[in-house]
């Protein structure tokens, strides 16, 4: 997200966020999550960036579940065994559920989609939430953190890593 906490800009694109999408591809912090995550959670907007491309080349070979109002009538590419898609009709705990269960005992990550985002926040529903900081100010756009209500969720700061593109910050739930 940019500085002023925007994850996209006023027209919906992401670009200037990723300026070098193979550089963060390598990163550190995003090298460990692929290893500790055993199933992500994916917000429709964020898998609809991935068709008609499709997932084949995507970072997190795990099950995915996509919540969404309606299952798309063409599924995207990139099902290989690994990697799969799971469309979750019946809300954001329904969706954690199902993700916990194929996770194991791995990481349940959550890629894209502040929608998403905001629904787990607002429900208690995440246990460490990872920020990656672009040094960059969008002025406009989509916030992360809009639509939380005016119940205060206090974080315990984890972990704080610095690289050339960005920083990237771990934060507990103290909430939950």
């Amino acid at each position: 997200m940019s500085l002023d906490g925007f994850i996209n800009d006023r027209n919906g694109d992401l670009s200037p966020l990723y300026p070098d999408l193979e550089a963060l591809r390598q990163t550190e912090e995003l090298q460990e999550s692929i290893k500790t995550t055993g199933a992500v959670i994916m917000g429709r907007r964020a898998y609809a960036m991935g068709d008609p491309v499709g997932f084949e080349g995507y970072e997190y070979q795990v099950p995915i579940f996509v919540l969404t109002h309606k299952i798309p009538e063409k599924v995207a590419t990139g099902e290989n065994g690994k990697l799969s898609f799971n469309f979750v009709t019946d809300g954001i705990e329904s969706a954690v559920k199902q993700a916990k269960a194929a996770a194991g005992d791995k990481d349940v990550t959550v890629v894209g989609g502040a929608n998403t985002t905001q629904q787990l926040l607002k429900a208690g529903l995440f246990d460490e939430i990872h920020l990656s900081i672009m040094p960059i100010l969008l002025g406009e756009g989509l916030s992360l953190f809009e639509h939380l209500g005016s119940d205060m969720i206090e974080f315990e700061r984890i972990s704080v890593r610095e690289s050339p593109a960005t920083i990237d910050i771990k934060f507990r739930n103290l909430r939950g």
